[in-house]
């Protein structure tokens, strides 16, 4: 009996040890802000980077219980880098809040404000001092990296400073240089955007913030620096402002993820971009666009999030996009429940994405070359 009793124990050991171990994963929440800007990266060791904190003003409550319920869903109890792309209202917005709720280790941002506007200088020198006095605060530049265990995160551009040596995989010429139109130089915030290249494994994935279209020129011409990703967070909420043929044709992405708003970015110029991208298999969206109509949109399925009023209709033809200052119907609003989008990857370089709405999941092969 006792023979027996070691013999099955020694079996039920060695049962246990052979037996398959889940694949590590790289999480990704992609958090409706209405248009601003939060991407959350948490690393199969829970090390976190927090991208952005929503918009300022009646909104920042709100955002902030959002980025907190992703926080909470990843089973977070810290922050480790909090990094603010640029110093636009709809990307810092609810960093107070957010802090007030949770620890956070290390603060990243490009430098000092270039585009004066009294809110983001008012925040800056009595807000952040006091966030960053509590933990440690970094100016990052090209080439430095955010330390995250078993993730290579990488900065490409920041502080109007694009990476100027090729990541592996990148390097080639870049076919698409030749057709660029420039664009009038960008003297404010969105070109001084930090953007970030993260690689788990055989999975990639790129984020430039709002970084505009004569510095997406500068990082991907006459060499293709970057290489292609498996994910792309499209730049500047899917206005034409960036996301240039330069860059997103050149990095072939499978999968896109655009932080748009009901009225802010998926205009048909940057759709007809994106859908023509060689090996993207879909986009999806934190919101549909009325700028984008039915002509230019994608289905229901991959959008997360709808309007606290249901719409009677969604017109075929795109809406033009208001003027600044334009006297107008406000936008649909959504105050209400919030869904994000979750990429989940592994080291093998497959990935989910799902949208929280609806609970549609969809998976990615690697990549076979």
């Amino acid at each position: 009996m006792r023979l027996s009793a070691v013999v099955l124990l020694s079996l039920a050991l060695t049962a246990a040890y052979s037996a398959p171990q889940a694949p590590e994963r790289l999480e990704i929440y992609a958090v409706d802000v209405e248009g601003g800007k939060a991407t959350l990266v948490v690393s199969p060791s829970k090390e976190s980077l927090l991208i952005d904190t929503g918009t300022v003003g009646e909104g920042a409550q709100r955002d902030a219980d959002r980025i907190m319920a992703a926080i909470n869903s990843a089973g977070l109890s810290r922050i480790d880098h909090l990094m603010t792309t640029h110093w636009h209202r709809d990307h810092f917005g609810a960093m107070p809040l957010v802090a007030a709720r949770i620890p956070i280790r290390e603060f990243i941002d490009h430098g000092a404000n270039v585009q004066p506007d009294a809110q983001a200088d008012a925040f800056l020198q009595h807000t952040y001092p006091g966030l960053y006095r509590r933990a440690t605060r970094r100016v990052v530049k090209p080439g430095d990296k955010i330390s995250m265990a078993g993730v290579d995160v990488r900065v490409v551009a920041s502080a109007g400073e694009t990476l100027t040596t090729s990541l592996p995989g990148g390097g080639t010429p870049n076919a698409y240089c030749a057709g660029f139109k420039r664009q009038n130089i960008d003297k404010g915030e969105n070109a001084q955007s930090i953007g970030i290249h993260i690689a788990f494994g055989r999975f990639r994935a790129l984020d430039l913030g709002d970084l505009s279209a004569n510095k997406e020129f500068n990082l991907m011409c006459p060499n293709n620096q970057i290489g292609t990703v498996d994910l792309f967070m499209v730049s500047h909420h899917g206005q034409p402002k960036s996301n240039s043929t330069v860059l997103v044709h050149a990095i072939e992405s499978r999968v896109a993820i655009m932080n748009d708003g009901t009225r802010k970015g998926g205009q048909p110029e940057v759709m007809t971009v994106i859908h023509t991208a060689p090996g993207l298999e879909d986009l999806w969206q934190l919101h549909f666009s009325q700028l984008s109509g039915q002509e230019y949109t994608v289905p229901g399925l991959f959008i997360a999030n709808l309007v606290d009023t249901p719409q009677p209709s969604m017109p075929v033809a795109p809406m033009p996009p208001p003027l600044p200052g334009e006297s107008q119907v406000p936008p649909p609003v959504h105050n209400g429940i919030a869904y994000w989008i979750q990429v989940s990857a592994q080291q093998s370089g497959s990935f989910a994405a799902t949208n929280g709405r609806n609970g549609f999941s969809k998976t990615y092969r690697a990549r076979t070359n």
